[in-house]
């Protein structure tokens, strides 16, 4: 029998009831029996697999669980030849060999691969071993020979020109040593081409989890930061509870374009600063759309902040644009005016709004106003500074046809967003001219 056998058969509390009685050395030693810690979807099914999708939540330890199954492997195996690919070399790298759940790190010392960075090859003292590749070179792939594969975060692989799903073609022909080829992927769910093929096969076992799935292993700032900003969001649903969040067909935008245009860093300097606003038309009705975007010095227009407000009074709601205008250093506010007409004019001015207030009239359908701005997106001239959840959840919601089938009765802050980038992108532009007389 094997020390950690009477232990596996407790429940979780018991367990942990045990571990509390266990001085420094035995902790130590029970430490590295992962089968002692892992949840039900970080251990490998019982059926007879050929491959092993793990997608769960940020947090899961879907890492974890990859850089386990291939010490487990490695340390039965001294045959073994390991793929480990990676949506780049450097994160291959930086988190499935080096990183803090990655492959040498849960490792013992005395059963430690050496790692050699310029072969990018791992060697374990038995003879096992690994080589790092990128997803987006996929001729790598081609002609190497392996008999398992871990692939980790095959979602964020690059998809452009095929390279995602001719990385994974390559990789299943050369995986052809031994007796029992088998590979692991693990992800963050994304709905692209590759993770629905994987799903649609009855040869892939699939593992679901959350990230609440492994709340004791998590700071509880953490959780209490990421639940109170994505839980109920689409987003949320994805990123937290591990769900596969289908496009839904027709809107105007998806969530890969999204994707292409988001940014992080150093942005271009600001020419102007625009809030788009679109007011509720009651206090207990939709949530007020505040939208701050701004043109930047090489004509692109990015979102930086969305500042909407649920369920606000008319001084609620009009303080919240204030606040938005002051903090983002806005040119102008830009608002919807059907709701109420100038009565939104006054309120803004009673929130000691000193710039320039345009009401603007919705003539047109919101698919109509929608389009000429997604064209924007489409051509390269808008990006998103940062991660808007509820924002890009209503935008991916909003339908070519007309319509609205995201989250809430209404896309208010998509509203916002439109009003604010159309007066950016959009809107003529009036220059003086000198006009000759003769």
């Amino acid at each position: 029998m094997r020390p950690d056998d009477p232990l596996l058969a407790l429940g979780p509390r018991e367990r942990r009831a045990e571990f509390a009685k266990l001085d420094k050395r035995q902790l130590r030693s029970v430490a590295s029996h992962w089968r002692l810690w892992a949840n039900e979807g970080q251990l490998p099914p019982t059926s007879d697999w050929h491959a092993w999708l793990i997608m769960a939540g940020r947090g899961f330890g879907k890492t974890r669980a990859g850089a386990e199954w291939v010490r487990a492997v490695a340390r039965a195996d001294g045959t073994a030849r390991f793929a480990l690919v990676g949506a780049s070399l450097g994160e291959a790298r930086r988190i499935m060999v080096e990183g803090p759940s990655g492959v040498l790190a849960i490792t013992p010392p005395r059963q430690r691969p050496v790692f050699e960075p310029s072969k990018r090859l791992l060697t374990w003292p038995n003879g096992a071993s690994a080589t790092l590749f990128s997803a987006a070179e996929p001729e790598s792939l081609r002609g190497p020979q392996h008999s398992h594969a871990w692939c980790d975060e095959i979602a964020k692989w690059d998809a452009s020109a095929g390279r995602a799903m001719a990385a994974w073609d390559n990789l299943m022909l050369g995986l052809r040593l031994g007796r029992r080829p088998q590979v692991v992927a693990t992800t963050t769910p994304r709905a692209v081409d590759l993770v629905r093929r994987l799903m649609a096969q009855e040869d892939v076992a699939l593992s679901r989890g959350s990230t609440l799935d492994n709340a004791d292993n998590l700071p509880t700032g953490f959780l209490r930061s990421v639940i109170s900003a994505f839980n109920g969001s689409l987003l949320g649903r994805q990123e937290l509870d591990g769900e596969l969040i289908e496009e839904v067909e027709g809107a105007l935008w998806s969530r890969a374009l999204l994707e292409r245009c988001r940014v992080v860093g150093t942005l271009p300097d600001a020419r102007r600063v625009i809030v788009g606003v679109d007011p509720p038309a009651s206090a207990t009705g939709d949530a007020c759309g505040i939208v701050v975007a701004e043109l930047g010095a090489d004509g692109i227009g990015t979102v930086r902040a969305d500042c909407s407000v649920e369920k606000a009074s008319p001084e609620q709601w009009a303080r919240a644009v204030a606040q938005a205008a002051a903090a983002w250093r806005a040119d102008r506010v830009v608002a919807e005016k059907n709701n109420g007409g100038d009565m939104v004019r006054s309120v803004l001015r009673g929130a000691d709004i000193a710039l320039p207030v345009k009401l603007v009239h919705a003539s047109r359908g919101k698919a109509a106003r929608a389009e000429p701005v997604l064209a924007c997106y489409e051509t390269g001239r808008v990006r998103h500074a940062g991660q808007f959840p509820a924002l890009e959840d209503q935008l991916c919601g909003v339908m070519a046809g007309g319509g609205y089938a995201g989250p809430g009765r209404s896309p208010d802050r998509a509203d916002a967003l439109v009003w604010a980038l159309t007066e950016l992108l959009l809107a003529p532009v009036c220059e003086p001219r000198v006009r000759l007389t003769w």
